[in-house]
């Protein structure tokens, strides 16, 4: 019987998708903004394509690195709570400025 953790669906993280997805809105978005026709929104479109992207990648690396190390599994509940930490950390950020 085969190992389902050795296919890339069982081998997927919460890092890894979020990382794709990002990286193909990052091009798409980078590609609008270099065809506009305003200075800032070409200054934009480089900081997502020579910024952001970069970042993204090795983020990406070291979410592989650690996927072969300790396993899709404990990966990925590490990395829920730490979304789960940004949405918190998110939510109350709102809440303080709803009340200024």
């Amino acid at each position: 019987m085969k190992n389902s953790s050795n296919t890339i669906t069982g081998t997927l993280t919460l890092f890894f998708v979020l990382g794709l997805l990002s990286i193909l809105i990052g091009i798409i978005f980078s590609i609008i903004a270099f065809d506009s026709v305003s200075a800032q929104d070409g200054l934009a479109g480089m900081y997502a394509l020579f910024g952001l992207i970069p970042v993204v990648i090795i983020i990406m690396i070291i979410d592989r690195i650690c996927v072969w190390k300790w396993g899709p599994k404990k990966v990925n509940k590490v990395q829920f709570y730490i979304a789960g930490i940004f949405i918190v950390l998110f939510i109350l950020n709102w809440i303080r400025l709803q009340l200024q």
